[in-house]
């Protein structure tokens, strides 16, 4: 199996990497990662990955820059199926559109908007959070799909290292998987399609993070 990790220059690619390759271990099966952002390897990839760190903005305006890359996502992606996971802003930038500094338009695989994180919301006020969302929390299963397999949810279940100040408000209901509680539901795992996406780093996320990448490249939609 080959995985395409793409390099567009915000992402935390060394972490997901190694993560991705002990999924497959995990899973059980032989592969390999390339690290990149070469059209033609994307082209030939079983499972494309989109990590994402930092703005949405800036990130959006990063990928458009790879001559190509787009082109070949969309191909891949929505004509042929391949699987595809979005990672933090690599999630956020499915949404139709993204708010942070200003509105910019992603690239509408799950429609929805990315908001922010409100700290004058009275769900923050009063429980003292703040913003950014940084640390661990439990996930609350909101639908099924196969990467959601083995994953323990609810006050026992694994935790899910989140980093973010945005989160992916999908306009279908169906496509969001599961939620964190912070100040109220915070979208976690998103999907439709071919296409999931973590708004936690599944690369630090220890064992439940191992577990979904697992799934995901078992995953033949």
């Amino acid at each position: 199996m080959k995985i395409a990790l793409i390099d567009y220059g915000a992402g935390n690619l060394h972490s997901a990497a190694k993560a991705l390759e002990r999924a497959l271990i995990e899973a059980g099966l032989s592969g390999h990662i390339v690290l990149g952002a070469n059209p033609d390897e994307v082209a030939t990839a079983d499972r494309i990955v989109l990590p994402g760190d930092g703005a949405y903005r800036d990130c959006r305006e990063h990928l458009a820059e790879v001559d190509g890359l787009e082109d070949v996502l969309n191909e891949q992606v929505r004509i042929k199926g391949r699987p595809f996971l979005g990672i933090c802003v690599g999630m956020q930038l499915l949404s139709d559109i993204g708010e942070e500094r200003g509105e910019t338009q992603g690239l509408g695989w799950i429609p929805g908007r990315v908001v922010a994180l409100d700290p004058q919301a009275p769900e923050f006020q009063a429980r003292h959070l703040k913003v950014p969302h940084m640390g661990w929390n439990t996930l609350e299963r909101r639908g099924d799909h196969p990467v959601l397999d083995g994953l323990s949810f609810g006050e026992g279940g694994l935790h899910a290292y989140f980093l973010h100040s945005y989160h992916l408000l999908p306009t279908h209901p169906a496509d969001l998987l599961a939620t964190a509680d912070y100040g109220g539901p915070v979208s976690a795992i998103v999907g439709r399609d071919t296409v999931v996406g973590t708004q936690f780093h599944p690369e630090k996320s220890q064992a439940l993070g191992i577990r979904l990448l697992a799934n995901f490249v078992k995953w033949s939609p």
